[in-house]
């Protein structure tokens, strides 16, 4: 299947099966795991892993205030992303793509909708506080860095704060 756009291959019928959607309260515990196996992606070991399991956890009551959007494919959650904050300024809490998916599109769909959401909601500015491995996404998406920010799991560990802009 030939595509129209120079360096891309056409999408095929997994791409067109992908949809995103609000997330639901029964799926915060899913979700969690699936942040924590994410997470785990990036070779880190069990205890630290354990050590952000608390700071990664979405809970039932959380899910909507939270702006949760979950990517899936025939049933099946991808990732999710959630959008926190009243504005003007906001923050991109969390984007988690499941191991198999990574390297997919799906980051990239739910980042992009994220950003799409928040300029509706009237966003000026998004800040993301990242594990180091997912700043060069971040970057590539258009975010800049600002700074650093500590980690809320690991003392003394600081994490790249990057800013986006709807």
């Amino acid at each position: 299947m030939a595509s129209d756009r120079p360096g891309r291959a056409a999408a095929g019928p997994a791409t067109a099966a992908r949809r995103l959607r609000a997330g639901r309260e029964d799926e915060a515990e899913a979700l969690s795991e699936l942040a924590l196996r994410s997470k785990g992606h990036w070779g880190y070991d069990r205890a630290f892993l354990d050590a952000c399991r608390e700071e990664l956890r979405l809970r039932p009551g959380e899910v909507a205030a939270r702006r949760t959007t979950v990517a899936e494919q025939d049933g099946r959650i991808l990732g999710f992303a959630t959008l926190e904050g009243d504005g003007p300024e906001g923050e991109l809490g969390m984007l988690f793509v499941d191991p198999e998916a990574i390297g997919g599109g799906v980051g990239r769909l739910l980042y992009r909708h994220v950003l799409a959401e928040a300029g509706r909601l009237g966003f000026t500015r998004l800040t993301i506080e990242a594990d180091p491995h997912a700043e060069p996404f971040y970057l590539t998406m258009g975010a800049q860095r600002i700074g650093e920010a500590p980690s809320g799991s690991i003392p003394g560990r600081a994490l790249p704060l990057l800013a986006a802009w709807p």
